[in-house]
């Protein structure tokens, strides 16, 4: 380990701000930190996002780290792909943000006080699918660009509203512009939505027990662990978009004492556009499990909706 630790991160102010957070946290225990800004094809693609695939954000990050170039890499958990990289560790999953999505509306309107036929901005088909399931009557319209873009479009009159990750305006400070912060019951997150990873070389032993030791939040990383274990096994039998969110509750065991459990729901869109739903309640120490057993729950409920009364 270096004596400086050298943060590589994305150049945009989002992820600047996430982190500079982490890296203050890491000089309060005393580290010594330097940011290291890395270009991803991410930023310079104006492509959608199902299009170009989430990897772009973070490939360059973990490039330049298993390189030695860095010696921390800190990406939004949503933007990794599922498959782990054998060169690197998660060494820690900080306390997560708010998952919640937000909407940021003209006139300081809520969703359901939106008109019917108004157009609402998303870059993501996940959100673009639950919006549709509501029943509104809203408009959905692509959009890609940094929080500040998207919400132009509404001031200038382009769009009526826009949904963005709530977490993403704490980060930079935006909190005041959301009209409504949105219910999961509504519209589940994406999978790690809110959840930062901080990676690190996996034969850099030291550096990631560092990390472990100052950043890493228990709770939150069973719950991303779990939301990310139902994601990888739909990507092996269904590219629709997915939302999750899991956390730890408290329950009674059977001799009356209160213990952790972790409890979490998915949805997953039909082809046509319908959603299917599953939610379970298992052990923290079986975070994964947990997400399989929902995954599974949803491609047994979509198939039957893709087979039932009406179908070809």
């Amino acid at each position: 380990m270096t004596n400086t630790l050298r943060i590589g991160t994305r150049g945009s102010a989002l992820a600047m701000a996430q982190s500079s957070m982490v890296a203050e946290e890491l000089e309060r225990a005393g580290y010594t930190t330097e940011l290291v800004r890395i270009a991803t094809s991410g930023d310079q693609s104006q492509a959608p996002i199902n299009e170009i695939g989430v990897g772009v954000f973070t490939s360059a990050l973990r490039e330049a780290l298993a390189a030695g170039e860095v010696d921390v890499a800190v990406h939004s958990y949503k933007d990794l792909p599922t498959a782990p990289d054998p060169r690197l560790a998660l060494a820690a999953v900080p306390p997560r943000e708010d998952p919640r999505d937000a909407l940021v509306a003209r006139d300081d309107l809520t969703l359901g006080e939106l008109p019917p036929g108004s157009v609402v901005g998303t870059g993501s088909p996940r959100r673009a699918s639950q919006l549709q399931a509501l029943g509104l009557g809203l408009e959905t319209r692509g959009i890609r660009g940094n929080v500040d873009t998207r919400m132009r479009k509404v001031a200038d009159g382009e769009l009526d509203a826009v949904v963005l990750a709530r977490a993403g305006l704490a980060r930079v400070g935006r909190l005041e512009v959301i009209t409504e912060s949105l219910d999961p019951l509504q519209m589940l997150p994406a999978p790690a939505q809110g959840a930062l990873a901080v990676e690190c070389r996996v034969d850099d032993v030291d550096t990631e027990h560092l990390l472990q030791s100052v950043l890493d939040d228990e709770a939150s990383r069973v719950a991303v662990a779990a939301e990310r274990a139902m994601l990888a096994a739909l990507e092996a039998g269904c590219s629709a978009p997915v939302g999750a969110l899991a956390g730890v509750v408290e329950d009674l065991d059977e001799d009356g004492r209160v213990i952790d459990r972790l409890s979490m729901r998915g949805v997953v869109a039909t082809d046509d556009n319908q959603l299917v739903r599953a939610s379970a309640t298992g052990e923290t120490t079986a975070a994964e499990q947990l997400g399989r057993d929902i995954a599974a729950q949803l491609l047994e409920a979509r198939a039957a909706s893709l087979s039932g009364p009406g179908s070809s």
